[in-house]
């Protein structure tokens, strides 16, 4: 009885956190509303600035790595625990390639004087400069929040080696997974506010 409602309450205190998550991100994409209300011709213009094809592939890459920590419970309720590790291992190694990409985006705007104070954006229109802040700061919480999850996977790939998540007990992989398919859910909200917009 007192395991169950152990298991309750964990269940409860992730959703509670991922609740935060929503309300933090969600504040954010308000303050971009807000502000393309104001700004809309420039960042439209601006918007078209980015890379739309690494942001498709970058979609698609966590797209695909959601499904592969799905696959994950699947493979560790039916005890499947190399192919379950080799599931949540492609999920990491996708996060990772996320990443690079990301940095070589990143690299890309920083090599031309695109980021936040920098002398050539500062001259930009109130527009493009508040764009660009948005942008770099909703994709660098992105991206840390891509490493921390990474982090969580890996730490499920250790214990599932080790048996301590298995059939009988997942909860901790079952958390992980939510965590990561949120992180996920939000990048499909940034993917058309950054780089699709109309």
């Amino acid at each position: 009885m007192g395991s169950h409602h152990d298991t309750v309450g964990i269940r409860t205190g992730m959703w509670l956190f991922l609740y935060t998550e929503i309300m933090l991100f969600g504040g954010l994409f308000v303050l971009y509303a807000a502000y393309y209300r104001i700004h809309a011709e420039t960042f439209i213009a601006t918007g078209q600035e980015l890379d739309t094809v690494l942001g498709c592939a970058n979609t698609v890459i966590l797209l695909v790595s959601s499904f592969l920590v799905a696959a994950s419970v699947t493979a560790v309720r039916r005890r499947q625990t190399k192919v379950a590790m080799a599931f949540l291992a492609g999920a990491v190694l996708l996060g990772l390639i996320f990443l690079i990409n990301k940095y070589f985006e990143w690299g890309h705007k920083i090599h031309l004087g695109i980021y936040p104070g920098s002398p050539g954006l500062g001259e930009s229109p109130p527009g493009r400069i508040v764009f660009y802040g948005l942008y770099f700061t909703v994709t660098g919480l992105h991206a840390l929040h891509i490493v921390m999850g990474m982090v969580l996977l890996i730490v499920c790939i250790a214990m599932t080696g080790l048996g301590r998540i298995r059939k009988e007990r997942f909860l901790l992989l079952e958390n992980c997974g939510l965590y990561w398919h949120l992180v996920d859910l939000i990048w499909i909200f940034i993917f058309p506010l950054f780089y699709l917009i109309l």
